[in-house]
């Protein structure tokens, strides 16, 4: 299985030489700050939605002292905008009040912060500090078991089984690649099973349409071509 998952990662790097985090951010706050808006949300929602707040909302202190009514407004198209609104204004707190204002770099210190569990922990760890880490979202966790790397369901276990099989150094840069594939190609309900670059590697061949052009149409994002022509399409 490690072998597999390994040959499967590499095979990802090829598809998807470019995978990165796809929301916006230039500094870890803003990085969390946006992780945490994309619960129950697009990243493309959260990244129409933070070049605003960024700019109102520049540091630490600014979230711990903003207005909740005029915070509400500016997040409010993420959805669960009550919610996240205490999150951040929770956030904004205690980095104040722990941390002098600055992001931790670990995950022990990150997770007790609020509005951070530890998928959004591991995402900051990643993509601002360099600190390889799994994120395991619903693409990521949606895939590895259809893969048949895990059958574990709980995210946590998820993280430590995948861990297991796959280098450490490559932790960050396998979650952003799988989640490029759960997004483009193997879909939750109709995966593009016969134009898939793992289909040789993967047990669950066949939930999709295997027909190649039928699975073409099926692809999507901008790597679309690329991806098409690593399979002779």
């Amino acid at each position: 299985m490690t072998r597999r998952a390994r040959r499967m990662n590499r095979i990802l790097a090829v598809a998807f030489p470019d995978a990165h985090c796809e929301l916006d951010f230039t500094t870890p706050l803003e990085l969390a700050v946006a992780t945490i808006l994309s619960a129950q949300c697009t990243d493309e929602r959260v990244n129409m939605t933070t070049p605003a707040l960024f700019a109102k909302y520049p540091d630490a202190r600014a979230y711990a002292e903003a207005n909740r009514a005029e915070l509400e407004e500016y997040i409010r198209p993420t959805g669960f905008f009550r919610n996240k609104t205490s999150s951040l204004i929770g956030l904004g707190q205690a980095l104040i009040e722990r941390f002098d204002g600055e992001l931790p770099h670990t995950l022990d210190e990150l997770v007790k912060l609020p509005g951070i569990g530890r998928k959004t922990a591991n995402v900051i760890l990643g993509n601002a500090f360099g600190v390889p880490g799994i994120t395991v979202d619903t693409h990521f966790g949606r895939l590895v078991r259809r893969w048949a790397w895990t059958t574990e369901e709980d995210p946590v276990k998820v993280e430590h089984a995948i861990g297991e099989l796959i280098e450490r150094k490559e932790w960050t840069m396998l979650s952003h690649r799988v989640i490029f594939h759960g997004r483009r190609v193997c879909h939750a309900r109709k995966p593009a099973c016969g134009v898939c670059i793992l289909a040789k590697d993967c047990p669950s061949f066949g939930v999709g349409p295997t027909d190649p052009e039928t699975a073409a149409k099926l692809v999507k994002g901008p790597e679309a071509e690329h991806l098409l022509e690593l399979v002779g399409r």
